[in-house]
């Protein structure tokens, strides 16, 4: 069960613009983000020295779902299929990435990740688990619960709710 809290507070020195509690969720999210963005590009590199964060997610989308058509991929992230297949044949190059024949349609290729792709992925995971929780143990239980279902409401919330056209 949820507990109410106030409105989070504005920083010291913050502008009246960021008491405005939608403002100050976009802004939090918007540091968060970068963040996430700059980890994602360090998490690419633990992986492979030579791999860009779009390549990473692709290949978290593998793991996430074990086997997948190119159509399904280039569908799935909304980009094109030879831009999708200049990445995946990269991947293939450095080992980490590999296509099989469909059981069911010979002409389909299905790609997976290598095992070598599983293990580096699971060992980079394994360290920003760690990271994390190094960060959260510092909170309350109940907060960290909190944290959790907040983010699911608003992933499953921002997943039925197009973003308005700017």
């Amino acid at each position: 069960m949820l507990r109410r809290v106030s409105a989070p507070q504005p920083p010291a020195g913050a502008d009246e613009a960021t008491t405005d509690p939608y403002q100050a969720v976009e802004h939090e999210l918007a540091r968060l983000l970068r963040r996430v963005r700059s980890l994602t590009r360090v998490m690419a590199q633990e992986v492979h020295p030579d791999l860009d964060p779009t390549a990473y997610g692709l290949l978290i989308r593998l793991e996430e779902v074990g086997e997948a058509r190119l159509t399904d991929l280039a569908v799935h992230f909304g980009v094109g299929k030879p831009t999708l297949s200049r990445q995946l044949a990269f991947l293939a190059r450095i080992g980490l990435v590999r296509g099989r024949a469909d059981p069911v349609d010979g002409r389909v290729t299905r790609l997976e990740l290598t095992e070598d792709a599983v293990r580096r992925i699971q060992e980079v995971r394994r360290t920003r688990r760690g990271h994390l929780r190094a960060v959260l143990e510092r909170w309350p239980v109940d907060d960290v619960a909190t944290l959790v279902d907040l983010l699911r409401r608003l992933n499953a919330a921002a997943s039925t709710t197009a973003p308005p056209a700017e």
